[in-house]
């Protein structure tokens, strides 16, 4: 009796181990490479011939010469092992401070106004690992960019424009800039009658 039934289910077990475990992911993947590879690999940023990150997980950047990101709740940086957030609530003390530190670092670095600063500067993201910010918070950036790289302001304004995306299909999310793509078009502008600056090709 425990024979006849011993069989079937080691058989059946192998049988899924081979479908669910080899046929169905290769199967997935050759798919994905055949219709979408750069998105199948991780939708990767390489700058003459080097990966310098991914457009779909933030990185931080700490220079006043780059714009900067939201904040990560995925531990020291973007980790992207990490992922999640805080699962800190609205009455949170820890949450309150962490959200005054962040204000009162805009309040410094751009010059903002209390009040008024976006919400995604001061706030991570469900993921802890949003690569894009809202274009206010790239417009809040804008001046303090300028400034750390001697260009006029309607130049950054006009790459943050170009690099300004709308709701997907137009109805889904909000419109966003990533951040990574951004400060890479910032890397290929030179500094006006600034040898030491080349634009990066």
């Amino acid at each position: 009796m425990l024979k006849h039934q011993l069989r079937p289910a080691i058989v059946l077990t192998f049988a899924l181990m081979v479908i669910v475990g080899l046929v169905y992911p290769g199967l997935v993947t050759g798919i994905a490479q055949l219709l979408f590879p750069r998105r199948a690999n991780g939708s990767l940023v390489v700058v003459n011939g080097r990966v310098v990150g991914s457009r779909l997980i933030g990185q931080t950047f700490a220079s006043a010469r780059y714009f900067h990101s939201r904040p990560s709740a995925a531990g020291t940086g973007y980790d992207d092992t990490l992922s999640g957030g805080s699962n800190l609530g609205p009455t949170s003390a820890r949450l309150d401070s962490m959200i005054v530190q962040a204000v009162d670092s805009e309040v410094r670095l751009d010059r903002a106004v209390k009040g008024r600063v976006p919400s995604d500067l001061v706030t991570a993201s469900g993921s802890g690992l949003d690569p894009d910010i809202s274009p206010a918070s790239a417009a809040l950036q804008v001046a303090r960019v300028a400034r750390a790289r001697g260009l006029p302001d309607p130049v950054v304004r006009a790459l943050v424009a170009r690099h300004t995306r709308g709701r997907t299909f137009g109805l889904l999310g909000d419109p966003r800039v990533n951040v990574l793509a951004l400060n890479l078009a910032l890397d290929s502008v030179a500094l006006p009658h600034d040898p030491r600056h080349p634009p990066v090709h």
